[in-house]
């Protein structure tokens, strides 16, 4: 069933012919699941799932000082990024919390791409702040979320399904990964990138035209029939980004968590002249932490959701940012911010589920290593 009052993305009809049962998803009508969140998952484990993202936003800073000016906007360093390469990085607040996570294109010196969180959720309140503070910089930004159609083709086929479709200056298999190219699939104008949020090798497939994406999507699955492609859902796009504890931004970050705590330190370069939010990151730094993003282990008792209490001795030490069945691993798992004495590893906590203290333990994240590192 679908909600009229929300945004449909340009496969919104493709998703009802196909039978997906729909949601309303950070404002818009998206499909959670088709022939089910388990059977989508296990397809992009080991063979290929399709997802629309056309409602993931798309911000283009141009200008002779855009690449100074991402460097400010953002934690990670942008200066020494190459053409056609891809970065991920959070957009802080000044004290430290996080705007939003996004990837970065480096298209050239003028021009810099953002990929930035569900819109028009996000991405309105990231061109909002981005503009905000623009200052003395000569660039300029334009949301062009409207105007972008996206697919991701994830799973271990992938590759061997698209790159005989694809027409570029180089082929798909001798892109590497966080890089992207311009060229022609299925006749249409695309970006096409290599990143995977599903934690398997994968590409993300931006139309230039938002309509064109939806001869993108069906002739992919025509031609990915032989492979075993399917459908996929948000269901699924949360169960395989679950499994390789990749950040789901409102669930385990916002604007309370600091990417220090959150594990996203790797993308904070406090060496860098200046960004905003560097001055409370660079006393998170030197303080040291209060609390991290943790793994649990959950033998039974139930799946641990967002929010729910965690509990030693009855005291509240954290709280549940995600939790879920994993169904690569079979196993309950979830992860949450905990005060730094119970995070070492073995450590027995409690989750308070449904009035019930349930025992976990505290265990290594990721709890399936991306495909790249197994």
């Amino acid at each position: 069933m679908s909600d009229n009052n929300l945004t449909r993305t340009p496969l919104h009809e493709e998703h009802i012919r196909l039978k997906g049962r729909m949601i309303p998803f950070d404002g818009f009508d998206m499909p959670v699941q088709y022939s089910g969140i388990i059977d989508e998952h296990l397809a992009v484990r080991e063979k290929i799932g399709i997802f629309d993202i056309s409602h993931m936003g798309q911000i283009e800073i141009k200008g002779p000082e855009a690449i100074p000016f991402a460097d400010y906007l953002l934690t990670n360093q942008i200066s020494d990024m190459k053409d056609d390469s891809i970065k991920y990085s959070p957009m802080c607040y000044p004290h430290g919390g996080q705007v939003d996570d996004l990837f970065v294109y480096k298209i050239s010196n003028s021009f810099i791409l953002l990929i930035v969180n569900a819109s028009p959720n996000y991405s309105q309140k990231d061109e909002q702040w981005i503009k905000e503070h623009i200052g003395d910089f000569d660039i300029e930004v334009f949301n062009k979320s409207d105007e972008y159609g996206a697919a991701a083709v994830q799973g271990p086929l992938t590759e061997k399904l698209l790159n005989p479709f694809f027409q570029g200056e180089i082929s798909l298999a001798d892109l590497k990964r966080f890089k992207f190219v311009y060229g022609k699939m299925f006749g249409k104008d695309v970006l096409i990138s290599r990143t995977g949020y599903t934690g398997e090798d994968g590409f993300e497939i931006y139309t230039l035209n938002a309509e064109d994406i939806v001869d993108i999507w069906r002739n992919s699955l025509q031609e990915g029939e032989k492979y075993g492609i399917k459908p996929c859902g948000l269901g699924a796009r949360d169960t395989t980004r679950f499994e390789v504890c990749y950040w789901l931004y409102g669930n385990d970050i916002d604007e309370t968590v600091n990417p220090l705590e959150s594990g996203q330190g790797w993308t904070v370069k406090l060496n860098k002249e200046d960004f905003i939010g560097k001055d409370a990151l660079l006393k998170v730094h030197q303080d040291g932490l209060k609390r991290k993003l943790t793994g649990l282990f959950v033998p039974q008792g139930g799946i641990p959701r967002h929010g729910m209490e965690i509990l030693s001795d009855n005291k509240k030490i954290g709280y549940i940012t995600s939790g879920n069945y994993c169904p690569t691993l079979k196993k309950v798992y979830a992860m949450a911010y905990l005060d730094i004495p119970f995070t070492e590893k073995g450590t027995k906590v409690n989750i308070l589920i449904r009035d019930k203290n349930i025992e976990a333990e505290v265990v290594d994240m990721p709890f399936l290593a991306p495909f790249n590192k197994r």
